[in-house]
């Protein structure tokens, strides 16, 4: 009898579960015992025949030339070669006079009209690949034009199953919005980052620590602000997933990796690094730890300003945030303000005919762009580099779209994000040095030392409650406005928009997630559960 290798081959791991092995086999056996044939050893493939260089293949035709075996058997052509080259080693094979068998092939493949058949069979099976690749890649087209991303999710989302939109990951897609937010403040390295995340409990799909590439993989993706990308081709696509985070928020991802926004680690880790400003001189001041105490310097010989501790800069702004909370009285009075504001408010007619012309622009560029590119007046670079700015734009407005229709909940909004500012000292204590740091930064604009005092001006979202907390106490007296205890117009808008500002939606959904007891139990109870954020961040708000 002769003694042969059976070869079985699926193309997936997962046919593999399946019985495709155990019924290739079968047809293997009955088939040796009817032809006086021995299968000595078995060589067992989970992976497509369509590429060339198959291990388990390689392995088997290398026994067969040391002469271990008279040849192979295996279930049909398919199963054995889907390409050129392997079949070609195939035929090699059969010219060297070792045995060729398939089991559900009538044929003779050592006859010329038998090797015929076999060669029009593997030119059919490798057609058959083919054409299933082109279809493989107008489904993938198809999806992507409907705004689906047929692929595998990215960190941050979970996958729906076939022609599904990928849904954010409760585990894991508040993490990946802290890393976005903590890497666009300048203070971190991809490492520093990756450690950063490992400690605060971010994994892979394995559940392994996140690797240098992931991280850096989020950083990159615009998928979390609603766009596609495919890498390999450069194309973008505009998602109808629910978007993680801001364009402009990933825009200033990109600033930093870019190099744009200044160094991105520093070798003491001091909390405000950076962040004051000598007022007589308007340089940085150096921190230096001395005597257990970390003190911040004006490096200017002739400047009045010295030192001033980090305790006593800390002290200030507890000072200052406490400053910021308005009596319940206070609040309701703002918020009744607020609502009349909305319903006088007649200028958004004009604004959305502005929107709409800005829309139709980007709508046309986009027509243009691939009217241009189609009569090759550009290359594919500039079209795709071209075509993921306007989408990022057509976003954007989209983004501010959202936020004017929300307007209609301002009165709620802005009662929400009083009793939250109300929080702000109890908030700055819970948080990490990182967060601190970033908070103090996001809070007040302008941070300068003037001899042993410091002084801080609040940020444009946190101005608005400043008026207003001044408005509160009588402290000041306003000529446009009927009374002292009332804002102005200008000061209301700048209120409600200050609401929306990407800042107070970072610090909002840090609040929501219960990063801070002292926030969330203050904020429920005293306007409820329910997130009254613009509908792009409900799930961020959510968590």
């Amino acid at each position: 009898m002769k003694q042969c290798f059976g070869y079985l081959r699926v193309s997936t791991t997962k046919q593999g579960d399946g019985v495709s092995l155990e019924a290739q086999k079968e047809f293997i056996l009955a088939y040796a015992a009817r032809n006086d044939i021995t299968i000595i050893r078995w060589f067992e493939e989970k992976e497509t025949a369509a590429k060339q260089g198959r291990p388990v293949f390689n392995a088997m035709v290398r026994a067969i030339k040391r002469g271990q075996a008279a040849g192979f058997v295996a279930h049909k052509i398919d199963r054995s070669a889907r390409n050129f080259t392997d079949w070609a080693r195939i035929g090699d094979l059969s010219d060297a006079g070792y045995e060729i068998h398939f089991a559900s092939e009538t044929m003779d493949f050592r006859s010329r009209g038998g090797r015929l058949s076999a060669d029009v069979q593997a030119v059919i099976a490798t057609d058959y690949i083919r054409n299933l690749r082109e279809e493989v890649k107008k489904g993938i087209a198809g999806r992507l034009k409907q705004g689906l991303y047929p692929f595998g999710a990215p960190c941050g989302y979970l996958n729906n199953g076939t022609g599904k939109v990928k849904t954010p990951d409760p585990a894991r897609a508040h993490l990946i919005v802290q890393a976005l937010e903590l890497y666009a403040t300048g203070t971190h390295s991809i490492r520093s980052l990756q450690a950063e995340m490992t400690r605060r409990g971010l994994t892979n799909r394995n559940g392994r620590p996140p690797s240098k590439p992931l991280i850096e993989s989020i950083l990159s993706n615009p998928f979390y602000c609603g766009i596609i990308l495919i890498r390999r081709s450069g194309e973008t696509y505009k998602g109808i997933h629910e978007p993680l985070i801001s364009v402009s928020l990933f825009e200033r991802v990109q600033a930093v990796k870019s190099g744009k926004a200044g160094k991105k680690i520093t070798r003491h880790n001091h909390l405000y690094r950076g962040l004051f400003r000598c007022a007589g001189c308007g340089r940085s001041m150096i921190p230096e730890l001395q005597k257990g105490h970390v003190y911040y310097r004006c490096q200017t010989r002739s400047c009045p300003t010295k030192t001033v501790r980090e305790d006593a800069i800390e002290a200030r702004i507890i000072k200052r945030l406490t400053g910021l909370r308005l009596s319940k009285a206070a609040i309701e009075r703002l918020v009744a303000q607020v609502t009349r504001w909305v319903a006088d408010y007649n200028g958004s007619e004009q604004d959305e005919l502005n929107r709409q012309r800005q829309f139709t622009t980007i709508e046309q560029r986009l027509e243009n762009l691939t009217d241009a590119f189609i009569d090759k007046h550009i290359d594919h670079d500039t079209y795709q580099n071209r075509r993921q700015s306007l989408l990022l734009e057509k976003r954007k407005l989209e983004e501010e779209a959202q936020k004017i229709a929300d307007w209609r909940d301002a009165a709620d909004q802005v009662r929400r994000f009083l009793e939250l500012v109300k929080t702000l000292t109890t908030y700055y204590r819970s948080i990490n040095p990182d967060e601190q740091r970033q908070f103090v930064e996001s809070a007040f604009s302008n941070r300068t030392v003037r001899g042993k005092s410091v002084e801080l001006v609040p940020s444009d979202w946190l101005m608005p409650v400043q008026n207003a907390a001044a408005v509160g106490c009588g402290r000041h007296s306003r000529p446009n406005s009927r009374s002292g205890s009332r804002l102005t117009l200008a000061e209301v808008e700048a209120l409600v928009t200050a609401v929306y500002s990407d800042e107070v939606q970072a610090f909002w959904a840090k609040g929501e997630r219960g990063n801070s007891g002292p926030i969330e139990t203050s904020a429920r109870q005293s306007v409820g559960p329910r997130p009254l954020v613009p509908k792009q961040l409900h799930y961020r708000a959510a968590l």
